[in-house]
């Protein structure tokens, strides 16, 4: 549909609830050190946020392209809401990205499309670019309805959002069957489902943002898949899991077109 050179790819890892801050300034001078320098691929490290502060600080150190993004936040600026991190507080650190509705976010802690919606307006209006993630459980995608699964996802978590603002957001297919689990959805199957998000974007918004929005997959990346996913016309990059915490296997993501030019 796009020429990937509109779309600009985006590669997030999202280190979950894994690496101390000294742990987490060594994995990220490694995968600084290890990828090539000319790749076209924004990429993103998303740390724990006892992290953030020190990886902040080696990456403007080291004037590193890596930029820093959050794993969660609150819709609030400020108030008492003990153990939230406010929106305000991520921006002051310089973070860019940050990932909003993640399926464990929504399995554990029973985060709702409500919820989520709010948060995604609250990122918008502190200029924090949020990572939406959608997708569906096992057990819709056995009884065939995971379009249905995640058109009502999207509807609910982009209600009233200002449209001049929609473009700024990457929206993450993970289909909760394939995180951290070893499965993944196939190439082919993933591209279908994204350029479906994107028909749904067309309509809620217009064909225009739809062109621009940026949609990843997510769910079990690993560098020997990676090359089949990122080759779909649909697909702008990945939400990595696993795979993040290790240098070499982020660093082989990111280079996926050394790979690429093989074939």
């Amino acid at each position: 549909m796009v020429n990937e050179k509109i779309r600009r790819p985006i590669i997030a890892g999202n280190w979950k609830m894994f690496k101390t801050h000294l742990k987490g300034v060594k994995l990220v001078q490694e995968i600084n050190y290890g990828i090539d320098k000319d790749q076209d691929a924004e990429v993103v490290v998303i740390p724990p946020f006892t992290a953030i502060r020190s990886i902040k600080t080696v990456i403007e150190a080291d004037k590193m392209k890596i930029k820093l993004g959050a794993q969660n936040m609150y819709y609030m600026s400020e108030g008492p809401f003990t153990g939230e991190i406010s929106p305000v507080m991520l921006k002051a650190l310089n973070v860019e990205y940050v990932i909003i509705g993640h399926s464990e976010r929504r399995q554990y802690f029973d985060e709702i499309d409500e919820l989520i919606n709010k948060k995604l307006k609250k990122a918008l209006d502190v200029n924090i670019n949020p990572i939406l993630c959608v997708g569906e459980p096992l057990k819709i995608r056995e009884l065939g309805r995971q379009k249905q699964y995640v058109r009502e996802q999207l509807n609910n978590c982009l209600k009233g959002l200002n449209k001049d603002y929609i473009q700024n957001i990457v929206i993450a297919y993970e289909p909760i069957w394939a995180i951290g689990t070893g499965k993944t959805s196939t190439p082919e199957d993933a591209n279908f489902m994204i350029s479906f998000i994107r028909q749904r974007i067309s309509r809620l918004f217009s064909p225009i943002i739809s062109e621009k929005i940026r949609i990843q997959y997510g769910g079990s990346v690993k560098p020997f898949n990676i090359v089949p996913i990122m080759v779909q016309p649909e697909i702008d990059g990945v939400l990595v899991g696993g795979a993040s915490l290790n240098a070499q296997d982020f660093i082989d993501i990111v280079n996926y077109k050394k790979s690429l030019k093989k074939l």
